[in-house]
């Protein structure tokens, strides 16, 4: 069954329109709650009036930070580090708002139309003060974001290896650039959305959380409340509509719904609009890379200096994103010295966090680019630039030298980046698009060709478990922590259940996301929960089948060893002889009141398992394609594109295939299409989809996909991960095609993304340098 394609089965009734959302959980005498969010970027609190609102019929309540004092804590940082400096956060802020958007107050009533009404009478009276809406900006404000970070610096951090001082000042050739990147949202099709009950009588509180991570967010809850966490029980539907980062972060309404479903002895619900969307889920901001390479006359690799400012909005809850870029630049290249550094920069926008690749798709794009420019520099073809300097089959595990994001060595586990590589080129048929392009270019068109290879440092730590037991009907129930995403959980844990103990997958039912059915977990993000809750479900599995055929060989009065799954049942080989595993089942896990068992018989067909990875794993992945440029209006077509995929040992190849492919469609918005803009204070200036496009399956081109399995020594089942790969490597691969384009024109790509707009301005600068040159000549 592994490495079988097998269809979703979640897909039934989601193409019903049958799936469970958090806003389709009935909770009778449910109350809605709104938010009155900082309409200024950056200014100080001096009053809040909420008479007007709470003189509306139906509202129940209206609530700011005095008005929580006892649950107000300060915050804890989602993953500290020794550069990161602590910043003030709570639920509601106290005397000053450093964004727009950021909750102020929330207002409680009987409807939803109520409280968003009401939470517009509430009076806000702001001193505002000078706000940044970049990084350069706020480099040099007078007013710190944060009193006692004089400077605004969250962190400056940087790490070394060999000597690249002497490297780039001995090399034979240098190359300097600088490239900026901006990323965006996750827009997951839903929002944020949380929804809280009080059970009187247990004095516990159930939290329906539309999140990536329930355990994180019941220790956040907790922690807030100032209650143990299980008096905090966290379900993430498993038709969370999608997360891509932003929903593994902290947010205000979590905590305030679940609080007020106790005052107010009322559920609570909160669904966040899209205006909501764009003003506060966590975004990935704009980086600023200042590259110097050094390299030999045959475009080997001796030395790079990677030097980048990160954008982490107006707190930094973790340095996860600038962590991840800056060890992603090195990609699958040889390169003895290495210098990576940065500062994240507070701004007055939306915080920063994790969105699908979580810094990748930018040091993808850094790295991919410079190689493009080496080629360029020595008249080489740039894939040729490529193999000359990939690291070969035969060099893993490959150590770059480097201190990975979880805190390990950045040490490559398996791989086969040549191979990879030359699949993509021969699926391509390379040679022939370049026949292709020079055609097209004797007849006047703007043909290019892009390619690029990414690196992804997958399956992280700490841990996932899995519980799997058979019941007493004879179904399996196979239990994790981590909720999906849209991945297809149900499916693919169903299989690796089934195929190890030898069952039907339809026999086996999955829970997820559940925090009052598996003790501890970590959560659905970065590629991780395959290599993580793979090899728990993998030995949990394991050790269930032993303890059902000693039960099984106890009943029948046969050696273990002569006994077989079949079906339903278990059987002597070679004979009529056998027993339901239902039977089985209710003999271990039921048994007879006051009755010993039946020696032999195993008490409880159940077993948790719980894995913990030594370090990350690497995925790989290569993109080709091909694409014409009008340079009249600066429209982007894209023919033919080939994107192939290394994420170890696949389970299901059809479902690796439909992560690939979103993936790639997150990564293509992120190269052509959406883009953030703040104004200089950090005003929101895109606030909706009429303003900041994303593309729709029509904008998607036809793609060829292949697959490669190298397996990771890191886990059982030899799994990576492969929820981003499609995304890293486009926005470098985008550059890429469109650069080669319009190099007749000589224009150069250093900036993501690459609108319409954009591309018109740099066709006219370069059609201005050129008039520029001829005159002068």
């Amino acid at each position: 069954m592994i490495g079988e394609r097998r269809v979703r089965r979640e897909d039934v009734r989601l193409l019903r329109g049958e799936g469970t959302y958090v806003d389709d959980i009935d909770l009778p005498g449910a109350v809605y709650l709104a938010g009155v969010r900082s309409t200024e970027p950056h200014a100080t609190i001096l009053g809040i009036d909420t008479t007007a609102a709470k003189a509306v019929p139906g509202v129940l309540g209206v609530y700011t930070a005095a008005d929580i004092e006892p649950i107000n804590r300060l915050w804890r940082q989602q993953l500290t580090h020794s550069s990161l400096k602590m910043a003030v956060q709570r639920t509601l802020p106290v005397d000053k708002v450093r964004f727009v958007g950021e909750l102020v107050a929330v207002v409680v009533a009987e409807t939803r139309y109520l409280a968003e009404d009401a939470a517009e009478l509430v009076d806000i009276d702001y001193e505002p003060l000078p706000g940044a809406g970049n990084y350069h900006r706020a480099l040099e404000l007078d007013v710190p974001i944060h009193e006692g970070i004089d400077d605004n610096v969250a962190s400056h951090f940087s790490q070394s290896t060999g000597d690249v001082g002497w490297a780039l000042s001995s090399a034979p050739h240098v190359l300097r650039e600088t490239f900026t990147i901006n990323r965006g949202g996750g827009h997951s099709m839903e929002g944020r959305a949380v929804a809280a009950r009080w059970d009187t009588s247990l004095d516990q509180y159930t939290v329906f959380d539309a999140t990536q991570g329930p355990h994180q967010a019941r220790a956040h809850i907790a922690f807030a409340l100032g209650v143990p966490d299980e008096k905090v029980r966290v379900i993430a539907p498993p038709d969370v509509g999608g997360g891509f980062g932003p929903k593994g972060g902290k947010y205000p309404e979590e905590i305030l719904v679940t609080w007020l479903s106790k005052q107010l002895r009322r559920p609570v619900k909160f669904i966040e609009d899209r205006y909501e969307h764009f003003l506060t889920s966590y975004q990935e901001h704009q980086q600023e890379h200042h590259v110097e390479v050094g390299y030999d006359g045959d475009g080997k690799l001796l030395g790079l200096k990677d030097v980048f400012l990160h954008d982490t909005g107006a707190y930094a809850p973790s340095l996860i994103v600038p962590l991840i870029a800056g060890t992603t630049v090195p990609g699958c290249y040889k390169i003895p010295n290495i210098h990576i550094e940065f500062r994240a920069v507070f701004t007055n926008k939306v915080p920063c966090s994790a969105v699908r690749g979580a810094g990748r798709p930018q040091g993808v794009y850094v790295m991919e680019r410079i190689m493009d420019r080496i080629a360029e520099e020595l008249d080489l073809d740039p894939v040729e630039v490529r193999k000359r300097n990939l690291i070969q089959a035969d060099e893993f595990p490959y150590a770059v030298g480097l201190t990975f994001r979880d805190g390990s060595p950045l040490t490559y586990d398996s791989g086969n980046y040549p191979g990879l590589l030359q699949l993509g080129l021969d699926l391509f048929d390379y040679d022939r698009q370049r026949e292709i392009q020079r055609e097209r270019r004797a007849a006047g068109v703007y043909r290019g060709i892009g390619v690029s290879i990414a690196l992804e440092g997958v399956g992280i730590g700490p841990f996932e478990g899995a519980t799997v037991r058979i019941e007493k009907t004879g179904r399996i129930t196979a239990v994790m922590g981590a909720p999906p995403q849209g991945q297809g959980f149900e499916t693919t844990y169903a299989t690796i259940v089934a195929d190890t103990i030898g069952v039907d997958p339809d026999l086996v039912d999955v829970v997820t996301g559940d925090t009052a059915a598996i003790a501890y977990g970590v959560g659905t993000f970065a590629s991780r929960v395959m290599a993580n809750a793979g090899p728990a479900m993998l030995q949990a599995s394991i050790e269930v089948k032993d303890k059902l055929v000693q039960t099984a060989s106890a009943m029948l009065e046969a050696s273990a060893e002569d006994l077989e799954i079949a079906g339903t049942e278990i059987r002597v080989k070679g004979t009529e002889a056998g027993v339901p595993i239902a039977d089985a089942a209710r003999l271990s896990n039921v048994g007879s009141p006051g009755v010993n068992l039946p020696p032999g018989v195993v008490p409880g067909l159940t077993s948790t398992s719980y894995f913990n990875p030594s370090s990350a794993g690497y995925s790989a992945s290569v993109h080709a394609c091909a694409v014409e440029v009008d340079i009249d209006t600066g429209e982007i077509e894209i023919f033919d594109w080939v994107v192939g995929h290394d994420c170890g040992r696949i389970i299901n190849p059809l479902l690796v295939e439909g992560q690939v492919i979103g993936g790639l469609a997150h990564g293509l918005s992120n190269a052509m299409y959406e883009e953030q803009m703040y104004g200089e204070d950090g005003t929101p200036l895109t606030t909706s989809y009429l303003d900041y496009p994303i593309p729709s399956a029509r904008e998607l081109p036809k793609l060829r996909l292949f697959h490669q399995e190298t397996l990771s020594p890191l886990n059982p089942l030899g799994a990576k991960g492969a929820g981003e790969a499609g995304t890293l490597g486009v926005p470098a691969l985008i550059a890429t095609a469109v650069e080669d384009a319009l190099r007749p024109l000589g224009v150069r790509i250093n900036h993501l993304p690459l609108s319409p707009g954009l591309l018109g301005d740099l066709i006219a600068g370069a059609a201005e340098r050129g008039a520029a040159e001829r005159g002068a000549a």
